[in-house]
């Protein structure tokens, strides 16, 4: 039986929750201009939401939208400060509830774990598998398609039914999912990218897949990052068997699609893309596109944060066999300088 979440809403929406929201959602930001707008006049600013959430009035607004293309293409939905104060407060109300919930090898947007967590993982995966590279692994490795675009609304808010029994909370919970939805969609679905709710909304989702690939398929070797997963094995007709099932948990539980391209079944020792690593049995090498775009960041970076761009890079650089990379990288580095 479930451990539902014992917080209340009114709990959850007290003027000390809010400020304490506040100054998380503070840091970085200080000087942007919407920020400095908000906080000119901060306690009118919060008891106004915090009204409007107790009379249950509250109305989420627009988002301002913009293209990255970081790795690739993506839109990015941003919304006004006071909505982004309420998604910090949910995030900090909730989050730790839910991590309790989460398997062990869910890897993204969680306290302590991250991709060098999850690529950690895998290798030790690949070793155990393997037995230390004396047997053939298999890994299938799965992407879904268009992932935040199709989280369906009403999934998402019966399972969080599931684990919350104030009403109040999943009125709350519910202006905020559906304040989006994919274009041109006829069924309400879709989280935005921007969104800090969003990070923790899709983790409680596919945390439904998770528990099914654990419990009912009883995976012992499995790692996922967002939408990105993986499943160990020796046997290669084993995981071929797999992949019916959870194209049908996905399609059927929640209204997910295996993307037809980015499926694969492969040998550790030919090499797993994943996490931005092609991982092998006794090394991983960064992944092409990954190291043009670090030379392409590094080149167009504007003063005062380069340097911070080099050392994040090199940091990451040292979980693989990168050593010359990072050389070239430092050099580079030196020569714009």
């Amino acid at each position: 039986m479930i451990k539902q979440l014992a917080k209340s809403y009114e709990t959850i929406i007290s003027l000390p929750n809010l400020l304490r929201a506040w100054e998380r959602f503070l840091r970085g930001k200080k000087n942007k201009p919407d920020v400095t707008v908000f906080q000119l006049r901060l306690m009118d600013n919060l008891l106004a939401l915090q009204q409007d959430l107790q009379e249950k009035i509250y109305v989420h607004g627009p988002y301002k939208q913009f293209n990255i293309s970081d790795p690739k293409p993506r839109v990015i939905h941003k919304a006004g400060v006071r909505d982004r104060l309420l998604h910090h407060l949910l995030y900090q109300e909730l989050y730790p509830y839910f991590d309790l919930k989460f398997i062990f090898d869910s890897y993204s947007c969680r306290l302590r774990k991250g991709t060098h967590r999850g690529i950690s993982r895998f290798r030790s995966f690949g070793r155990i598998v393997s037995r230390n590279n004396t047997r053939t692994c298999w890994v299938l490795k799965c992407d879904i398609r268009k992932f935040f675009a199709n989280i369906d609304h009403e999934v998402l808010k019966m399972i969080l039914k599931k684990y919350i029994p104030d009403q109040d909370i999943l009125w709350l919970l519910a202006r905020v999912i559906d304040s989006f939805k994919t274009i041109n969609s006829g069924i309400p679905k879709g989280l935005p990218l921007g969104n800090l709710t969003s990070q923790l909304l899709v983790n409680i989702y596919m945390n439904e897949f998770d528990r099914f690939a654990k419990n009912d398929l009883n995976v012992k070797y499995y790692v996922r990052y967002a939408d990105d997963f993986v499943i160990f094995s020796n046997d290669r007709r084993y995981l071929q068997c797999l992949l019916e099932k959870i194209g049908e948990f996905l399609n059927k539980a929640l209204k997910l699609e295996l993307h037809p391209n980015k499926v694969e079944i492969r040998s550790l020792s030919s090499g797993v893309d994943f996490l931005g690593w092609v991982n092998f049995p006794h090394h991983s090498v960064i992944r092409t596109t990954t190291k043009l775009r670090m030379f392409k960041n590094l080149a167009t970076s504007p003063p005062g944060e380069d340097n911070a761009t080099l050392a994040s890079y090199l940091g990451m650089l040292r979980w693989g066999n990168a050593h010359k990379i990072a050389l070239q990288i430092k050099s580079n580095a030196i020569i714009k300088a």
